[in-house]
């Protein structure tokens, strides 16, 4: 239908509706409607909603994935992917702003989360972020991937063209292929996807500040009023 394709409302009213499910999940918690209406594949289905937001974060002191303090008031979680063209929006556009004006004063913490929905090069693609985490170059990996970003299910983007972002961020490039292929890495991608699935996460980029659901690329102002909103609410 390319009349639907074409039309600037679609995606708007998307993410209207994503972050609506999103909101009610978080706020409702759990139970087994839940987890069928937030689409969870079969081998998510025991990952249950959280009863409260706090229970997503994960604040850990050690997580290479994640960018600010481990006790800011505010986290963002950004489920994300690298072939998504609107992840790379975001982390081109905002997410420099909100490092430099929230993470390092030490009020927010942003915590990745890989929620690889657009295909089998997606989940490689989360592999390799994974891979360059274990280096503790996760963030300039993803900075590398969605500098130059491929489009999506172009058929390039394998464990060769991974490797090669990893030589030019100076990764060891014979450890990252090992780690890429280790079981432990394909489920801590598997377990993300799966948590992003049983709280209504189904499209990229969708982030979760303080409980308050965000999707989309949307405008910096759209994240700075949310952030400061949440700082103002966990002062008070």
């Amino acid at each position: 239908m390319p009349e639907l394709r074409k039309s600037p409302l679609v995606p708007i009213v998307i993410a209207v509706i994503a972050a609506i499910a999103l909101a009610f999940v978080l706020l409702r918690g759990g139970g087994e409607d839940d987890k069928t209406a937030a689409g969870a594949a079969p081998e998510a289905a025991s990952t249950a909603p959280p009863e409260t937001w706090e229970q997503l974060v994960r604040r850990d002191a050690d997580d290479p994935m994640a960018l600010g303090d481990v006790d800011a008031p505010v986290v963002m979680l950004a489920y994300s992917e690298f072939q998504c063209p609107f992840c790379g929006k975001f982390a081109r556009d905002a997410e420099p702003t909100l490092v430099e004006k929230y993470v390092e004063d030490g009020t927010l913490r942003i915590e990745w989360r890989d929620f690889p929905y657009l295909g089998p090069e997606s989940s490689v693609a989360a592999r390799g972020g994974r891979a360059a985490a274990a280096q503790d170059r996760f963030w300039e990996f993803e900075e590398a991937m969605y500098a130059d970003q491929l489009p999506p299910n172009s058929g390039n983007l394998d464990e060769d063209y991974l490797a090669s972002v990893a030589e030019d961020i100076g990764l060891d490039v014979d450890q990252f292929r090992q780690d890429m292929a280790s079981p432990e890495i394909e489920r801590a991608v598997e377990k993300d996807f799966s948590e992003g699935q049983a709280i209504g996460v189904t499209g990229t980029p969708a982030f979760v500040i303080n409980g308050v659901p965000v999707i989309g690329a949307q405008p910096t102002e759209v994240f700075e009023q949310t952030i400061e909103k949440a700082a103002q609410d966990a002062g008070s």
